[in-house]
């Protein structure tokens, strides 16, 4: 089969095989098991994410004892993780809150620690209950206590005035406003996509021409680990959707991307990067102090949509989320709304005005 007749999603996942082999050259010899051994149970991104944190662990356990310095890090045998001590583990995650490399300065959050120490987990267990090593001292290190981040997103007039913006070009510096004309009808539809569905970033990048269906207003999706889903959307998104495609049959897209929806300004399917770019230049002419992304406008298509259904497990479904709790956790909280105008409305005594007019009732 030729590369060049892969879809949008073909490519990228051999592109991620590609950059894979690449990242595995910098890990020791032993790590080709463990990812091989995960193909049927991580998706080709998270392999790429895994294999970047385990760089740096082993880029640490290298620099950190002259023990571990005897052979370079792709010539360490499987034994090296018996080797490895839980305070050697314990000293990595408090390295990983601030270091340097090549001139570049490198912190983590407690969430980024959380997502290391998880990668490294499960590096250790494939090993372990594979019967490959004796011990497993990533197990005895306990994962970082995670606080609540509060959802940031967009509300009812910002997402009027977001809008507004998209339409009209103001607040565009005079470089943006440039290619306004050019991009105004793509950018409104991918805006009105993002927040009338709730697509991911990724998922709005890999929308074909073939997967819309405005009769049923509807359109096919691949989510995270390549499912495909059936999204549906209102009058809003189908209106959006119908005047982009019209414009979207007059440009000559390359070869190559003759069925992507969103073309860049190279007549090319725009990447996750220049979309979220995109988001960001017009988000950041708000009136706002909030910091908007993609995901954000995510988060305010799954808030509108659980003030409107009080559905927890609707809203789950089209975020496609595999865990309603993951669902619960972050959008059950906006009942908080609720109560507290109900607790605004509550008295435990009556004022004087209220006591007075009561009486004149009264008296009437």
């Amino acid at each position: 089969m030729d590369s060049k007749s892969f879809n949008y999603h073909e490519k990228l996942k051999a592109q991620n095989v590609l950059k894979l082999r690449e990242l595995l050259k910098k890990l020791p010899s032993f790590a080709t098991e463990y990812f091989i051994g995960k193909n049927d149970v991580i998706s080709s991104r998270t392999k790429i994410a895994y294999a970047y944190d385990l760089i740096v662990f082993f880029e640490y356990i290298y620099d950190s004892d002259p023990k571990f310095q005897k052979s370079l890090i792709k010539d360490y045998k499987i034994d090296i993780l018996d080797e490895i001590t839980r305070n050697d583990i314990l000293f990595y995650m408090e390295f990983l809150s601030y270091y340097e490399k090549d001139g570049k300065v490198y912190t983590n959050d407690e969430r980024g620690k959380a997502r290391k120490l998880a990668s490294l987990k499960s590096f250790y267990h494939y090993y372990f209950v594979n019967e490959l090593i004796k011990t497993n001292p990533a197990d005895l290190v306990p994962m970082p206590k995670l606080h609540e981040k509060e959802i940031i997103r967009l509300d009812v007039n910002e997402v009027v005035d977001l809008l507004d913006l998209v339409e009209n070009g103001a607040k565009l510096t005079k470089g943006e406003a440039r290619f306004f004309d050019r991009n105004a009808t793509r950018d409104f539809t991918i805006l009105t996509v993002m927040l009338g569905t709730g697509i991911r970033v990724s998922e709005c990048v890999g929308l074909n021409i073939s997967d819309v269906d405005l009769d049923e207003f509807r359109f096919k999706v691949r989510r995270k680990g390549g499912k495909e889903a059936i999204i549906y959307f209102g009058d809003e998104v189908c209106d959006a959707l119908s005047n982009y495609l019209d414009l979207r049959k007059t440009i000559i897209p390359l070869e190559g991307h003759e069925d992507a929806l969103f073309l860049s300004m190279q007549n090319k399917r725009m990447s996750v990067r220049a979309m979220e770019n995109m988001v960001s230049k017009y988000t950041s002419k708000l009136n706002t102090l909030k910091h908007i992304t993609p995901h954000k406008l995510r988060s305010t298509f799954g808030t509108n949509l659980y003030r409107e259904t009080n559905d927890i497990y609707l809203v789950a479904d089209f975020l496609g989320h595999k865990d309603v709790n993951t669902t619960r956790k972050h959008y059950a909280s906006i009942s908080d709304d609720t109560r507290r105008k109900a607790i605004m409305n509550f008295k435990l005594r009556e004022d004087e005005n209220e006591i007075t007019e009561s009486k004149n009732k009264d008296e009437e």
